[in-house]
């Protein structure tokens, strides 16, 4: 365990690199964070789509209509910031709420078809920006890992 900045000796390494699988990880992820932005700015239905959104989208992709505890809680938001999130959704055609059929005082959110649309176009060109292109048989390089996503159970970057 290495000691605090304050107590080394002068001349001495700040930080040791972390271990190669953690790398690997937060490698990918920081791809796959670029992907996302990527996807969202050059999908035009999703131009004006914050982070939040897309995460919102993203849950609601996932089931059946969220109560807005749910969504607040998911996106780790205040309360009022999941509200404006979600107000601005369904201003956009892209979410709509309805009454709960088990609690009328509840509102679920659900995805929209326009929504579902945006969904759908920004995760295919995220799977397209992650999938390693193919190379010719010739020209293949070594470390092609037969298609799969590149990333820390491949090995490969």
């Amino acid at each position: 365990m290495s000691e605090p900045y304050s107590r080394r000796a002068p001349g001495t390494a700040t930080a040791a690199a972390p271990p190669a699988p953690a790398t690997g990880v937060v490698e990918f992820l920081d791809r796959v964070d670029h992907a996302v932005a990527t996807a969202l700015s050059t999908t035009p239905d999703a131009a004006d789509v914050s982070r939040d959104g897309w995460r919102v989208l993203l849950m609601l992709a996932r089931g059946t209509g969220r109560s807005m505890g749910e969504i607040a809680s998911h996106t780790a938001l205040p309360a009022p910031t999941a509200t404006r999130i979600v107000d601005r959704l369904v201003s956009q055609r892209l979410a709509y709420r309805s009454a709960d059929p088990l609690d009328r005082r509840r509102v679920l959110v659900h995805l929209g078809a326009d929504g579902r649309s945006v969904v759908e176009s920004v995760c295919h060109g995220v799977q397209r920006m992650l999938t390693p292109r193919r190379a010719t048989v010739h020209s293949r390089p070594s470390s092609m890992n037969d298609g799969a996503i590149p990333g820390p159970r491949t090995g490969a970057l």
